[in-house]
């Protein structure tokens, strides 16, 4: 399933995405696995408030790990451009300083999470008997934070190195780490919150490792000294397109302090236990779409930096038609198994039944969403840094954001889970009017080819 950098300019668009997105896709699903027993686990064996305390740790922990997520996504942006002009040298120096910002970043956060836990577990939703499990499970896991922070970087380098598959057994090593460490930290030694922290922080080290390995074995960048010296101009590219992803990550960190308040004030504990179950099956349902998404990235960057724009153009409509058929079932199979789906995570009756209405309502647009997803990661992989950020921050930021501070005034509880629907559909009808245009002007063909 390999795929070299050269390959990513000349086989077919459909293989290729299959090449590529099959392995991100089964990564993305290890991932989103890895997050979804870990809930599993503490709700069976620990207690379904041990699901609301996971739900306000883990947006703190992947929103600073995400710094090592948006650097690689822009970085990969910068290395897969200049691989498709020929440019290793600034592909290697593009590498060098996406290490060193990762580490300086992360490293600065963990520390001021260190010193400012209560504080930051508060503010993100973590009140009244919340706060002792949720600052059990936060305490050993803020260490693991500058580990996961490089395997998500590096992780979008082996993909835009064209290594799919290297990416993907990197994020389906801490998913059968942690589920072992689970066991026998949880369900055999009795350890509690503490214990699936511990099983999460070994299994990113595990990931780090791994990745590690890669780069010193098998990758077709070679890193000297010198690649690791500030340039100025490729950190400011970088960061110009890893702030959308950082954007991003942002704004769903911030969707979960107002969700989880708003939930909180409406329906106490058991509603934030309600939406950590949601909340970890939009993670996990929509890997295929993510898949595809990650897949596309590489192909249309590279093609761009070829100046291959029919490529790009195929590259588009082809990942969008793959991506809304699978979104389209994976809804069906949300809207008939709701209840089966969430006795899964917890035996409280009353918590099923709250979580099947809200499921079902939170998945209701997915047959659209793909539309959104590809438009904005398009505008990413060309290097297109504003419209992306525009496309990616619209629904949480623009539209998501003010719906669930706004519809619960008048609907409660239910404002929240019929938010998300209205806000995919806005978000979408706006990335269709930028890719429409973009598609008719820059990606535009003719007969003769492309102008």
């Amino acid at each position: 399933m390999a795929v070299s950098a050269e390959e990513l300019g000349s086989q077919s668009i459909k293989k290729l995405l299959v090449k590529q997105a099959v392995p991100a896709s089964v990564g993305i699903l290890f991932l989103s696995l890895n997050i979804l027993i870990d809930t599993i686990f503490v709700g069976q064996w620990i207690g379904s408030l041990a699901i609301a305390a996971v739900t306000v740790v883990l947006p703190i922990t992947f929103l600073i790990s995400s710094l090592g997520m948006a650097i690689g996504v822009g970085g990969g942006s910068v290395l897969s451009r200049a691989l498709g002009a020929q440019n290793k040298e600034k592909a290697e120096h593009t590498f060098g300083n996406q290490i060193m910002m990762t580490l300086a970043l992360s490293l600065f956060f963990m520390f001021l999470c260190l010193f400012f836990s209560r504080d930051i577990l508060f503010i993100f939703g973590a009140k009244g008997s919340i706060m002792e499990l949720a600052t059990a499970f936060f305490a050993p896991l803020i260490f693991s934070v500058p580990f996961l922070a490089l395997c998500m970087m590096g992780n979008n380098i082996i993909r835009a190195e064209g290594k799919a598959k290297f990416a993907m057994v990197a994020m389906i090593i801490p998913a059968f780490v942690n589920i072992a460490l689970d066991i026998l930290f949880i369900k055999i030694l009795g350890l509690g919150m503490f214990g699936a922290a511990m099983a999460t922080t070994i299994s990113y080290v595990m990931c780090f490792l791994f990745v590690l390995c890669f780069f010193v074995f098998k990758s077709e960048l070679t890193l000297k000294p010198h690649h690791f010296k500030w340039n100025i101009p490729i950190v400011k590219e970088i960061t110009g397109l890893s702030f959308v992803t950082f954007a991003r990550q942002s704004v769903i960190s911030i969707l979960a302090i107002i969700v989880n308040h708003t939930l909180y004030s409406y329906g106490g504990e058991s509603a934030i236990t309600v939406y950590g179950i949601v909340s970890r099956m939009l993670m996990f349902a929509l890997f295929p779409i993510l898949g595809i998404t990650q897949g596309f990235i590489p192909i249309a960057g590279y093609n761009y930096g070829a100046d291959n724009f029919k490529r790009v153009n195929e590259s588009i409509q082809v990942s969008i038609q793959y991506a809304a058929l699978l979104a389209t079932v994976i809804y069906l199979f949300i809207l008939f198994f709701a209840s089966e789906i969430v006795s899964v995570f917890t035996h409280d009756i009353q918590v099923n039944a709250d979580t099947t209405v809200a499921l079902r309502w939170v998945f209701a647009a997915s047959p659209v969403i793909a539309i959104q997803l590809i438009g904005a990661a398009y505008f990413q992989a060309a290097g297109k840094a504003r419209k992306a950020l525009l496309l990616t921050l619209s629904k949480q930021g623009f539209f998501l954001i003010p719906l669930v501070i706004i519809l619960p005034n008048f609907f409660g509880i239910f404002g929240v889970w019929v938010a998300f629907p209205i806000a995919d559909v806005c978000s979408t009808l706006l990335t269709a009017y930028f890719l429409k245009k973009e598609m008719n002007t820059k990606l535009i063909q003719t007969n003769d080819g492309i102008l």
